[in-house]
């Protein structure tokens, strides 16, 4: 019996690397804009808890029918009666309250085994519920049930339709262990509660402003603004547009952060913008963003895009096709170590960074409660170093990050 519940444990095992990697982006993304930075604390906590629902979940559906075309219950798919394990228990069991030495065999019995896996598939989120979503026990009772009744609704319509059939009963004794295993986590957790870190705490005694932006975080902010430019020159190339890669990444980003003083969809997103590097508090100037991504978008990838036109356009001689292939690969090769180097290097900036004299910073407003919070040293900094601006959030970086006080 107990395969049954070892093989689904061990593939969602399996599964967890490949959900984690589609979890990850939502999940920085929602950091980022929620809370300003990446805490530990919460990342561990809520991985776990991907974790978790896949076992639960793969505990209940699997194993699968042989087939989408299975045939119904033969006992039918409603089990109504509460407490019926209390019957099934009495006339399975071969243990005997006169015999001690049949205690034991309780740990080997099919009803007896259902009821406490049933109890103990649901401890873990109701931990979570209390640890983690800071929930009460009014709400952690009504969420168990709910998680509870997912299972088995589940079971009762074939995986939401994709069987013909019910392949597992409904059984509300299910629905009773698995809320009353959500309201023992609920309890244990008041006492893991006070030996573990707490997240809301780190979050209150950190000032998000003077953080250093990591390229995790650019690199968010640039996939999703590459998303938005892309149909913004699907539109200029379909209304041709002359120069259409040209004049859409001007407009975007050239023009936009410009008039947003140095935001983009992207940046406004993940809470960074760009400032003057020797001026943080002055507004950016169309000048320094016209060197900063003209050397970015118009110089590397416009001469990544000229490079590669003879190519779309018609076949070029083997001279010139060696000589173009090799101008774009040492090009290609050298931002790349460029872009890997300054990734390992705190604080580093990229070339055209450097050239326009720009970077990024961390929006974030200075709200009362972390001005109190940060308030042991008038700043919560020492007095050699300058406070944030209470306006906008920004102050000169630190020359690495500042960890979270504890």
């Amino acid at each position: 019996m107990y395969d049954a519940y070892l093989l689904p444990v061990l593939y969602a095992f399996l599964a967890f690397p490949l959900a984690a990697a589609v979890f990850t982006f939502p999940f920085l993304v929602y950091q980022y804009r929620q809370y300003g930075y990446i805490n530990i604390v919460r990342a561990i906590t809520l991985y776990a808890l991907l974790l978790y629902l896949m076992n639960a979940y793969f505990l209940v559906i699997l194993p699968f029918p042989a087939s989408r075309h299975n045939l119904p219950l033969v006992n039918g798919n409603l089990q109504l009666v509460p407490f019926q394990f209390v019957s099934d228990f009495l006339k399975e069991t071969s243990v005997s309250l006169h015999d001690p030495s049949t205690y034991m065999h309780i740990f080997k019995e099919r009803a007896f085994l259902q009821v406490v896996f049933n109890v103990l598939l649901t401890v873990p989120f109701g931990m979570f519920l209390r640890y983690y979503f800071h929930r009460g026990w009014l709400s952690a009772l009504i969420l168990s049930f709910l998680l509870s009744l997912s299972f088995e609704w589940i079971q009762l319509t074939g995986i939401l339709g994709i069987y013909d059939n019910a392949y597992r009963i409904f059984d509300v004794d299910d629905l009773i262990c698995n809320t009353f295993g959500g309201m023992i986590g609920f309890l244990m957790a008041a006492w893991i509660s006070e030996r573990l870190p707490d997240a809301q705490q780190m979050d209150r005694q950190l000032d998000r402003s003077r953080r250093r932006v990591t390229y995790t975080r650019r690199g968010l902010a640039f996939m999703m603004d590459m998303m938005v430019w892309s149909v913004l020159f699907s539109l200029l190339t379909a209304m041709r547009v002359p120069l259409a890669f040209w004049v859409s990444s001007g407009l975007y980003f050239m023009l936009l952060p410009y008039m947003t003083n140095g935001v983009t969809l992207g940046k406004w997103i993940v809470r960074i913008h760009l400032v003057l590097t020797d001026q943080p508090k002055c507004r950016i100037t169309f000048s320094a963003l016209l060197i900063r991504y003209g050397l970015l978008y118009w110089g590397f990838f416009g001469l990544n895009l000229l490079l590669n036109a003879p190519f779309a356009n018609g076949s070029p001689s083997s001279v010139e096709a060696v000589i173009y292939l090799l101008i774009l690969f040492v090009m290609n090769a050298g931002f790349f170590i460029h872009l890997v180097t300054r990734f390992f290097h705190k604080g580093s900036l990229l070339f055209y960074e450097k050239i326009s004299h720009t970077s990024h910073r961390i929006t974030w407003p200075v709200l009362e409660d972390e001005m109190e919070a940060s308030s042991y040293s008038e700043s919560g900094l020492p007095e050699d170093h300058p406070a944030p601006s209470a306006v906008t959030g920004i102050s000169d970086p630190p020359p690495d990050d500042i960890p979270p006080r504890s």
